[in-house]
């Protein structure tokens, strides 16, 4: 790129309220980020040739692109896109449904579906995400599986945030049914877990119970690498459509890919015994849903980029950064620990300027349903709490930290970051001479 280019997106920057201190700061970052995004670019072109290996193998045609109404029957297309996801996940078989209203749910008719009363819910990696305790009965709520007389047991991670292996074993009984594995971090500054490590806490729960149903719950984490957990023995993967595999174009759903057994049962959950996957009109979401999921791999990558630059730009600046800008990544959600709220707003404030909708709208945290405490979301996407889209969000509770994702574009998550770090700025929480060492 010549002076002259480089001078006249500096003015775009200006013109869009990035001071010259904050993008200097951001290309003298971006210089040293240049291996890794090579890296990330080599896992997208592998995961693109994956994708589409699979719908060329099962056959997508013209004809699997159009809608179908009332029950839904004998809907092509549908029934073409669960075959390309289990292929691409390398699966028996799988859920694809716009009826799936977001992950939480998909993660509990999938619980719900393969749990009858008397059995235990297992989770052997700590607290599930916030949304997932009034499923299962943590914090009471109506409909809980608490309800129905299905238990739970929890096994925290030791204190170097690794799987407490010992305890798991104690855990393990004649009633545990299902064991539950949060790949991201959710709402907590622990490391997301990789495929490998996801694998080896499977080895070791199958050896005590080799019928125990491990369940991935894979938010955030598809296609971050070369493979996804029902490679490395879950047998069931869960995950929301308006994060990574919608590739910012499907407009709501959920998949549930797996062994047909258990992905059968959670199809008779979702509908009803007796219709299972046979109902549910797709109403012209079907060519979104190909779509998202041709794009996902590349748009995954350039969301991790923005989580890296996030990383490399407030580690440098002194902010404990979840992962590190030098760990391995295995979601695209990047935490920032600011240990004071008013650094969670301003940064999510930064994120929602640089928004393509709802730019001028200022955010603020609130009492949303399912969360223990207030919460403050930055999302101003095309589809409504698209996480897949630029985005940021996080509890106002210890240690104050703010969660970032997202980015349609390598270019739009950069601009993201440079916002949210003009907002601290000016918010009195980053010391502008500091951007100009």
């Amino acid at each position: 790129m010549g002076m002259t280019e480089k001078k006249n997106i500096k003015e775009l920057y200006s013109t869009r309220g990035i001071s010259e201190a904050v993008y200097q700061y951001g290309e003298k970052i971006l210089g040293g980020l240049e291996e890794r995004f090579r890296k990330v670019d080599e896992v997208a072109e592998f995961n693109q040739m994956k994708v589409l290996g699979a719908m060329q193998d099962c056959r997508v045609s013209e004809a699997c692109l159009f809608p179908s109404t009332g029950y839904g029957y004998n809907d092509l297309g549908r029934e073409k896109l669960e075959e390309v996801y289990a292929a691409a996940f390398h699966t028996e078989d799988a859920l694809v449904r716009p009826l799936i209203a977001c992950g939480t749910h998909a993660l509990a008719v999938a619980l719900a579906g393969n749990l009858r009363p008397g059995d235990e819910l297992l989770c052997p990696a700590g607290k599930p995400y916030d949304t997932l305790e009034e499923v299962i009965g943590i914090r009471p709520s109506n409909g809980s599986l608490a309800e129905y007389g299905i238990t739970y047991r929890q096994v925290d991670l030791l204190p170097d945030e690794s799987f407490d292996y010992e305890a798991i074993r104690g855990a393990v009984n004649e009633r545990t049914k299902l064991a539950a594995i949060q790949r991201s971090k959710g709402y907590q500054t622990r490391p997301s877990f990789g495929v490998d490590e996801i694998g080896e806490l499977i080895r070791f729960l199958k050896e005590i119970k080799p019928d125990l149903i491990c369940m991935v719950d894979n938010c955030y984490g598809e296609f971050t690498e070369t493979k996804e957990p029902t490679e490395v023995g879950a047998d069931l993967l869960v995950g929301s459509l308006i994060k990574n595999p919608g590739g910012g174009l499907a407009p709501i759903g959920g998949y549930i890919a797996g062994k047909k057994q258990y992905v059968e049962n959670a199809a008779f959950r979702l509908t009803t015994p007796g219709l299972g996957k046979e109902v549910g009109a797709t109403l012209g979401v079907t060519q979104s849903f190909f779509q998202g999921f041709f794009l996902s791999p590349t748009v995954t990558a350039a969301a991790l980029k923005g989580a890296m630059f996030a990383s490399a730009v407030y580690e440098s600046l002194g902010f404990q950064c979840v992962p590190g800008v030098d760990e391995e990544r295995h979601d695209i959600i990047q935490s920032v620990v600011f240990g004071k709220k008013e650094g969670v707003i301003a940064f999510c404030q930064g994120i929602q300027a640089a928004a393509p909708v709802d730019a001028h709208v200022v955010p603020e945290p609130w009492a949303m349903p399912g969360y223990d405490s207030d919460v403050i979301m930055a999302a101003g996407a095309f589809v409504q709490g698209s996480s897949i889209e630029l985005s940021a969000d996080g509890p106002i509770k210890e240690p104050y930290a703010v969660y970032f994702q997202g980015g349609l574009t390598w270019p739009h998550a950069k601009f993201g970051i440079l916002m949210s770090l003009q907002k601290l700025v000016e918010a009195g929480l980053v010391d502008e001479k500091d951007l100009l060492i």
